[in-house]
């Protein structure tokens, strides 16, 4: 939150998944998985060498760091999250790659204010986390230019599911979902970006979706889906959704892809949706 990366601001939603040391090794782990998806997605929209480019909710760093390598050393990115903890992972994280051109800061960019503005606002598995994704992207737009990118990839957890089902992968995939829900978070949000845009005043989006979809016995599919439902066991024990015996986290990867492999199945993640548009100028307001 980050981002999943699943949150920034001063929300009154619960960031159900914590920001525990091991916490931020998930971030990691599943910003390594989703990361083509990301860099396709960003190139896609737009993101080039020079651009100065804001990242919310940027957690462990790896979408920053992305970015960073799509702007190179001309551009700059600004990460920032509400967790310190995330902030001083990800500050390591840069300087152990010699990343020049990237630095992170603690702080809500919803309500943030910058010297100079932005030439693209990006995130991913963040605006899912607000109470009102809309005031709080408005927000975030006062620090974007005339004519800058707006890119977020939100999260749609109606994908994740097994064929044939699996009833071990199906049921994680449910409590993630009901997870999440029930702490105010919206599991859907990648569906809504559509409409978000259009009431932030940005233009209809362009969107794509990506999920990671594979029967291998060695994908990293079971452990993405384990290892998030890990993090929210004491909201699910807390919010009588499943109990730690019945989850039994510690061998759900390993029961989820020994069923999945019986049936010669395949198993999808949580869905990635990306939408991106161009904030409008002044002028094209006006003739509206």
């Amino acid at each position: 939150m980050s981002n999943l990366e699943f949150g920034i601001s001063h929300s009154k939603v619960d960031y159900a998944l914590g920001h525990s040391s091991r916490e931020l090794d998930r971030l990691s782990f599943q910003g390594t998985v989703f990361a083509p998806y990301t860099r396709q997605l960003l190139m896609e929209a737009g993101l080039t060498a020079g651009m100065r480019v804001l990242d919310v909710g940027s957690g462990s760093g790896d979408v920053s760091l992305l970015a960073a390598d799509l702007v190179g050393s001309d551009g700059y990115v600004l990460g920032v999250d509400r967790s310190r903890a995330a902030v001083e992972r990800a500050t390591t994280r840069a300087i152990r790659r010699n990343s020049a051109n990237i630095s992170f800061e603690v702080g809500d960019p919803a309500s943030m204010h910058f010297d100079k503005p932005f030439d693209a606002i990006i995130g991913r598995f963040v605006l899912m986390y607000q109470d009102d994704p809309v005031t709080s992207l408005g927000g975030m737009m006062r620090n974007l230019r005339e004519g800058g990118l707006v890119a977020f990839q939100e999260v749609d957890s109606t994908a994740c599911r097994s064929w044939p089902a699996v009833p071990a992968f199906d049921e994680a995939a449910r409590w993630l979902m009901e997870g999440l829900r029930s702490s105010g978070a919206r599991p859907e949000l990648g569906l809504e970006m559509h409409s978000l845009f259009v009431e932030c005043g940005l233009p209809a989006p362009r969107m794509r979706m990506d999920t990671f979809l594979s029967g291998e016995e060695d994908s990293p599919v079971y452990k993405l889906l384990a290892e998030a439902v890990r993090s929210l066991v004491p909201t699910l024990e807390k919010l009588k959704i499943a109990s730690p015996a019945q989850v039994r986290i510690d061998s759900l990867a390993d029961r989820m892809r020994q069923e999945v492999v019986a049936k010669r199945g395949v198993a999808m993640s949580y869905g990635l949706v990306g939408a991106w548009a161009r904030k409008p100028f002044a002028c094209e307001l006006a003739d509206n």
